[in-house]
């Protein structure tokens, strides 16, 4: 398509001659993602394919939907062990598209979202065999030092899990229901968090959001990464909370979440802990305090389920994401 909202082909074409990148033919796009989160157009010509993301149309929140800061740590990376599109071009203004945007190189390959999905990848043996690459993706990740990629300023490490705890605790009150019953154990889970910080944690690139869906899988070899996506939530942080944070979305209560039987909570999948163990071996990390890393993160996703929930309600549809909520809190609370 040559006009499609929210991506403005001419305005974008002058943009990309002017920085001096190669043209070949008129240039096209197609809709790849959109809603809530950033809009995703596959852009292409004659001779090169792009992927181009922007904010929503609607319901902008900046600090969401930062271009900026996905582009920059997509390009630092671009040396390093873990695998990412080559980036291309990048404004956080509004001159060229009406609103911030970067664009990366695409990159062939599959996106395995379903359990069915994750089913067509194969046998237990090259299932296995994928889940042991995308941890070492992950491991690699956390062993970049940030100084020597030029991120060292890329987010505040110190105080990252008692600014997590916090962040979500105050979310939590912006949610939650008027009398709501799940209150008194959301607190008490928040409290125990708060109280159980552990010292001296290390500080690491997260991507903040880290699982299978989120990354592009080799087309003829699963085993194979062939980029990670949606750097969005990335910055300077404590590594195995990134690790737990993939682990707690293998619970099936985060189906509920997405609103689909996803491929990360597949029962094709290692548990929980097979994965955490896989990660403490590939990165040669202990797994200090880790109850308290899985807590919060149980109370991290919980949280995101209300809002999920509280968005949906505010515009007057259905919805039973909140259902989520009690169960996720009680696992988190059973933990700490």
């Amino acid at each position: 398509m040559t006009n499609l909202e929210g991506l403005d082909l001419v305005a974008l074409d002058a943009h990309l001659r002017t920085e001096g990148i190669a043209r070949s033919g008129e240039l096209r796009a197609e809709l790849i993602s959109g809603g809530r989160s950033n809009l995703t157009f596959r852009v292409f010509d004659e001779a090169s394919t792009w992927v181009l993301r922007r904010p929503p149309l609607h319901g902008l929140t900046p600090s969401a939907h930062d271009m900026a800061r996905e582009y920059k740590v997509v390009a630092a990376l671009a040396d390093t062990p873990v695998p990412v599109a080559r980036a291309v071009t990048m404004r956080n203004d509004d001159s060229v598209l009406g609103a911030p945007f970067q664009m990366v190189e695409n990159v062939d390959g599959r996106v395995v979202r379903s359990a069915s999905e994750l089913e067509e990848l194969g046998d237990a043996q090259v299932i296995e065999g994928c889940v042991d690459a995308l941890i070492k993706v992950l491991a690699d990740l956390h062993a970049v030092d940030p100084q020597a990629v030029g991120l060292g300023d890329f987010g505040k490490a110190e105080g990252y899990l008692e600014r997590q705890v916090r962040r979500w605790g105050s979310q939590w009150d912006l949610v939650r229901l008027s009398d709501d019953a799940r209150d008194t154990d959301v607190k008490r889970l928040h409290s125990a968090l708060a109280e159980g910080i552990p010292a001296g944690s290390r500080a690491a690139i997260v991507h903040g959001d880290y699982r299978i869906d989120n990354t592009i899988l080799d087309n003829s070899d699963p085993t194979v990464v062939r980029a990670v996506l949606d750097w969005e939530l990335s910055t300077l942080g404590d590594p195995l909370s990134d690790a737990a944070l993939m682990c707690v979305y293998r619970n099936p209560n985060f189906d509920g979440v997405l609103g689909m039987q996803a491929a990360w909570t597949s029962p094709l999948l290692p548990s929980a802990d097979g994965l955490a163990q896989r990660y403490a071996l590939a990165s040669g990390q202990e797994l200090d305090n880790w109850n308290f890393y899985m807590a919060l993160a149980y109370f991290k996703l919980a949280i995101i389920a209300a809002g999920i929930d509280f968005r949906a309600r505010e515009g007057g549809a259905p919805s039973r994401v909140g259902e989520a909520v009690a169960p996720l809190i009680a696992e988190g609370l059973t933990l700490i």
